[in-house]
């Protein structure tokens, strides 16, 4: 699918499992005192259904990993000691108990890695054009948790 690596920045968009091992790893290193991760997997129910066995992930991806780079560099903007930063995400079939979704990073201290990690995650289901169909013994339907996308902001408390 799609991968960049670089300036200390991993984003990818891929059918394939996410590793949230690697990713921690890949982050880490003697410079930094911190390292945080995210891994959404999924879960056997969503708003509104129960018996959720899979979804299906979609996304508008040559607009995805632009928008990861964008994520980055705003909370690199927010957290300047940042050191490495990893935001994947899969498209395609997932089951019940695997991941959706990666988010990692590391920083000389844990209080920014933690900030960076929640803000990344949050801002990148709020942003980015990724939508999913659940399935359930009963029939598939597009999440009702669905919204607009909203632009890229700064994270709250950040400088202009």
């Amino acid at each position: 699918m799609t991968d960049a690596v670089g300036d200390g920045d991993w984003l990818t968009l891929t059918g394939g499992p996410l590793s949230y091992a690697t990713a921690l790893e890949w982050v880490g290193g003697p410079g930094w005192g911190a390292v945080t991760g995210f891994a959404g997997l999924v879960r056997d129910h969503a708003e509104e259904r129960t018996g959720v066995t899979a979804i299906d992930y979609e996304a508008y991806e040559e607009h995805v990993v632009p928008r990861f780079r964008e994520l980055a560099a705003s909370a690199r903007k927010r957290w300047p000691e940042l050191g490495k930063i990893v935001i994947w995400h899969r498209v395609g079939r997932v089951a019940t108990g695997e991941a959706s979704v990666v988010i990692a990073v590391s920083s000389p201290h844990r209080g920014e890695a933690f900030d960076a990690c929640r803000y990344l995650i949050d801002t990148l289901k709020a942003t980015v054009p990724i939508w999913k169909r659940e399935h359930w013994p009963g029939g598939a339907e597009w999440s009702p948790a669905a919204h607009g996308l909203e632009p890229v902001a700064p994270p709250r408390g950040a400088d202009s």
